[in-house]
Formats: structure tokens, C-alpha cells, sequence
């Protein structure tokens, strides 16, 4: 009688539990294999620097190859998934027929992804004067790692794809703290020093030769008007050579950072700087007191 006072008391929290449901998700992508699919990706943008084990270079074209079939399979099935699952009125042909062509496009872009990647490197050692070398700021720093998922995920979000570009930049931002929505455009040579909070929004602009330190945010003035603002510009532009020291914050659709400025730490902007600015703000008046002293006259005192 016990027992089946449990089996009763189950079957009643099961069906409770169920009954909260408002709609069961069907056709969601895989989390796991998605991130799963962006390391695959590094190594092939990058052989030989996140392998267990060390890569033969004398069998580089079937190193290649197999990563190309593994990549090609796993990324088909996730984003056929994603497509079901976004777009009702596809049937699952349509869907596995575009997911086919979506993920050739994709790997065809893989030659470009290393070559604009490599610009990031290269203005990543040109701006670190901590860095060794190439090896070491592909192997170590976060920087890179959040870049480049973005810059895979960009492609991804090019194509259509949804769902799967976000959770490849979350990942990267869980990983690293820096955090780029993947609708974001973003030109060649860009560097993030340290990185740790870093936020860019959706519709930010970036281009050529930019350099953000951590605690940057590229962000909209305000998000009350919810998905009503979809689609629209929310975020700022950074044209080619500039540079925006930590902690500052560069809100609105409409702010638009000139070439070659400069922009100092803590700065708040919601307006647009011209080219060739330093923009700073005056430094607090700071107080010191020898504490020696303060002791000497706490005790006469």
C-alpha cells in the first residue's frame, strides 16, 4: 500500500511537471556538440595548436581532411536542427538540403577565417609588448580564443543560421569574459588586451586596426522598447585606428567614434568624437598622508 502511495505520489508530480510546459522544443541543437564543432574549427584554423596529441605535418592533407569530414558531419546535422527548430514551415528535406549547402559555404570560408585571424595575431604582438610571439598568443590569450569563435560564428550568422553562433560566442564569453554578439561587424587587425568584460553588441561596427582593453562596452543607450528594436542600429561605430582605454562605456546607434581617436579609461560617451581626438576626463584630486605621521598624531592627539 506504501508503494503504491509513491507510484501514486510520482506519477502525480510527473504530470504536474509536464502539464507546466507551455510548448515542448523540438529539433533544438545539440550544446555540447556545438562547442564541440568550435574546437574542431580552431584546430583547423589553427593545426597543430589545440591537439592532444602532436600533429604529423607529413600527413597534413589527411589530418585535414578527416577534420573537414568530422566538422562537415557534425555541423550538418546541428544546423538542420537549428533550422527546424526556428522555421516550422520548413520539412525536414528542405531543411536537410539547406543545412548541406549552408555548412559547404561555410567550410569554403575557412581560408579567409585564418587569413583575417591572423591579422588579429599579428596586431595582437604588434600592441603586447608582454607577448613572446605568435605561438604564445594563439595558445594563451583570451583575446584571440573570443575573436575567433566570433569571427567563426559571424560566418555562421551570415549564412542564416540561427541559434548556433550564439551559443558558440556564449561559450567564448564563459571562457573568457568577453563577450561579442555574432551580428556584430567587426574589420581586420583588431586587438582586445586582457579582455575581462568586455562587451560588444549586436549592431556595433568596428573597423580596421581598433584596440579595446578590458571593461570596454560597445552598448545601447536602452533596451525598454525590447524586440521592437530588432534590426535596428542600437550600438556604436568605431572607424579604423581607434583606440578605447579600460572601463569605458560607448552607448547609442547613432555614436560614432572617429578615425584615429583615442578614447581614455572610465570615459561615459552617448555622442559622437570626431577624427584624430583624445578624448580623457580630468583625473579626482587625490590625497596622501604619510601614515607614520598619522599614527604620531593619533598618539599625541
Amino acid at each position: 500500500m506504501q508503494n503504491l502511495d509513491k507510484n501514486d505520489y510520482l506519477e502525480a508530480l510527473i504530470s504536474s511537471i509536464t502539464d507546466s510546459y507551455i510548448e515542448q522544443p523540438s529539433f533544438l541543437p545539440n550544446k555540447g556538440i556545438v562547442i564541440e564543432i568550435t574546437e574542431l574549427l580552431r584546430k583547423l584554423i589553427f593545426p597543430g595548436y589545440f591537439d592532444k596529441e602532436d600533429t604529423d605535418y607529413m600527413y597534413l592533407r589527411y589530418y585535414v581532411g578527416s577534420l573537414l569530414i568530422e566538422v562537415r558531419g557534425k555541423l550538418q546535422k546541428q544546423i538542420c536542427r537549428a533550422l527546424l527548430h526556428e522555421t516550422a514551415t520548413i520539412c525536414s528535406d528542405d531543411a536537410e538540403a539547406l543545412s548541406e549547402k549552408i555548412t559547404v559555404d561555410f567550410l569554403k570560408k575557412i581560408p579567409e577565417l585564418r587569413e583575417i585571424l591572423l591579422t588579429d595575431v599579428d596586431a595582437t604582438l604588434d600592441g603586447d609588448p608582454a607577448a613572446r610571439n605568435k605561438h604564445e598568443i594563439i595558445f594563451a590569450y583570451p583575446g584571440i580564443f573570443a575573436i575567433g569563435t566570433y569571427r567563426i560564428a559571424h560566418e555562421l550568422h551570415l549564412l542564416g543560421v540561427p541559434l548556433i553562433p550564439r551559443i558558440m560566442t556564449e561559450y567564448a564569453h564563459s571562457v573568457t569574459g568577453i563577450d561579442i554578439h555574432p551580428g556584430a561587424r567587426i574589420g581586420h587587425h583588431f586587438f582586445i588586451d586582457h579582455g575581462t568584460g568586455v562587451v560588444i553588441g549586436e549592431t556595433t561596427e568596428i573597423g580596421n586596426f581598433v584596440k579595446i582593453y578590458q571593461g570596454v562596452t560597445l552598448g545601447a543607450i536602452s533596451t525598454r522598447g525590447g524586440q521592437s528594436l530588432y534590426g535596428k542600429k542600437r550600438h556604436p561605430t568605431l572607424e579604423d585606428e581607434v583606440t578605447v582605454y579600460s572601463s569605458t562605456s560607448i552607448l547609442g546607434g547613432e555614436t560614432i567614434i572617429g578615425r584615429g581617436t583615442v578614447i581614455g579609461s572610465n570615459a561615459f560617451l552617448t555622442k559622437s568624437v570626431s577624427s584624430d581626438v583624445r578624448v580623457s576626463i580630468k583625473s579626482p584630486e587625490l590625497s596622501f598622508k604619510d601614515l607614520k605621521q598619522r599614527e604620531q598624531d593619533e598618539t599625541s592627539g
